[in-house]
């Protein structure tokens, strides 16, 4: 089942090598899954700046962070569809 928000978020910012490869990487995962992602970009924000800028890129599913700098595929397409079982 596909839901109308997407579940996963990936905070990034413009320039990061490891921003892009995150995003290859979440795209892989969402296309097996049918999920839906979405980017936020802390550039211009100071609360999220503080919070996750020397951590990027940073993958939240269902709003918590699963994690952070490289993407875990095997781990975030088992959690994905672990909460839809």
């Amino acid at each position: 089942m596909v839901t109308s928000e997407p579940r996963l978020t990936l905070i990034t910012r413009p320039g990061c090598h490891l921003c892009e490869v995150a995003k290859e990487a979440v795209d892989r995962v969402v296309a097996v899954t049918g999920d839906r992602w979405t980017e936020v970009d802390v550039t211009g924000d100071l609360d999220l700046e503080r919070e996750y800028g020397d951590r990027l890129p940073v993958v939240l599913l269902d709003g918590r962070e699963h994690g952070y700098w490289r993407v875990e595929e095997d781990r975030l397409l088992r959690d994905l569809t672990a909460v839809r079982d």
